[in-house]
């Protein structure tokens, strides 16, 4: 058959497309992952575990386990509980859910790129809202521009990516007891932050909370997140879904991880403590502008970015770089936080360069 011939999807040439090709760097802070593997108590008890797959059974089992452990933690209901292969195919679906021809979708600018992808691929309108300077999230703004649109979807990823910053649960609160939309809020770094708007799904059903196992619990590889929402919610987001669209193998790992995550604990104490280090010798360096982060990573804006990331490349460190036409993150670079020999050598070969150029 002549390619020419084909019948692609109306539209589907115009997707915009999320570069997920990564180049394995000596040390790698580009990706905002956790720059360590398991902890080897909690990696033994995964092994163990995995060794007694039923490869040739469905993943029921170890599916709804997953499932009442994560409701028995935060005191829900299991039929409040949605799971995925990572938050963003539960993000995806949410856009799903409640988006479609006509229907539009208010999110901030820059925040997840994703969520743009998500809007089209749901044949939603997107409705980005701008953030201000200092990428802080004008809530007053945010509810006008959420009513005034007449969306059906308003999101927030909270603490942001890939600026760092974060409202306040009262805030967040705020916005959701003002809309009457669906409220998404994007939790993937919340473990670095400490403070959780889940509580609000039990007072505004059109609450949404979605978290991840692959920023805090270091199960990037996985693909395993979760969300929890009023039933109804979550029964017609889960609508969305394949059956079985989870794998057993994924499943009892974390559902291995999920059991131990208190060792996981003193990492994250430790990638706070190190981010915070890290901005206060960041901050000495001239011309380097330095923004807050409640995360696991830091976003820094200097003139010569571009040239900063090639000579970082050059010596096999990789960060993340944003394009200038990326919506107000011109020269802007983004580094995620790893153990602290790894945050020293970043610092040093930064410092060194910039006070050479």
């Amino acid at each position: 058959m002549d390619k020419k011939s084909l019948r692609f999807r109306k539209g589907l040439d115009e997707m915009p497309s999320y570069d997920g090709v990564e180049r394995d760097y000596r040390i790698k802070v580009n990706a905002n992952e956790s720059t360590m593997n398991l902890p080897p108590l909690v990696e033994e008890r995964v092994m163990n575990r995995l060794y007694f797959v039923a490869f040739n059974r469905y993943p029921n089992e170890e599916y709804y386990s997953l499932v009442e452990q994560i409701a028995g933690n935060f005191s829900v209901r299991d039929e409040q509980i949605i799971l995925g292969n990572g938050s963003s195919e539960i993000i995806e679906k949410v856009f799903h859910t409640f988006g479609g021809e006509g229907n539009k979708v208010v999110f901030p600018v820059p925040s997840f790129s994703m969520y743009k992808i998500y809007a089209k691929a749901a044949e939603s309108q997107a409705v980005p809202f701008e953030l201000d300077k200092k990428f802080d999230v004008d809530v007053e703004k945010f509810i006008r521009t959420v009513k005034e649109s007449q969306a059906t979807l308003a999101v927030i990823c909270n603490p942001n990516n890939p600026t760092g910053n974060a409202l306040t649960v009262d805030a967040l609160e705020k916005i959701a007891s003002s809309i009457d939309c669906a409220f998404l809020i994007d939790e993937a770094y919340v473990e670095f932050y400490g403070h959780s708007a889940f509580k609000l799904v039990a007072k505004y059903p059109n609450v949404i909370v979605a978290r991840t196992f692959s920023k805090a619990y270091g199960m990037a590889g996985a693909r395993v997140g979760y969300a929890i929402a009023n039933a109804d919610v979550a029964r017609m987001v889960g609508k969305s879904f394949m059956p079985y669209h989870m794998n057993t193998l994924s499943l009892a790992a974390a559902d291995i991880v999920y059991q131990m995550r208190d060792e996981f604990t003193p990492r994250i104490q430790m990638t706070v403590a190190e981010r915070k280090r890290m901005i206060e010798r960041l901050k000495k360096i001239p011309a380097l502008e330095v923004f807050p982060s409640q995360t696991n990573f830091i976003l820094i804006r200097h003139e010569k970015a571009e040239a900063l990331k090639n000579y970082l490349e050059s010596v096999d460190i990789g960060v993340r770089y944003f394009s200038p036409t990326a919506q107000g993150l011109k020269n802007c670079l983004r580094i995620s936080i790893g153990v602290r020999t790894e945050n020293d050598e970043v610092f040093k070969v930064i410092s060194d360069w910039l006070n050479q150029s």
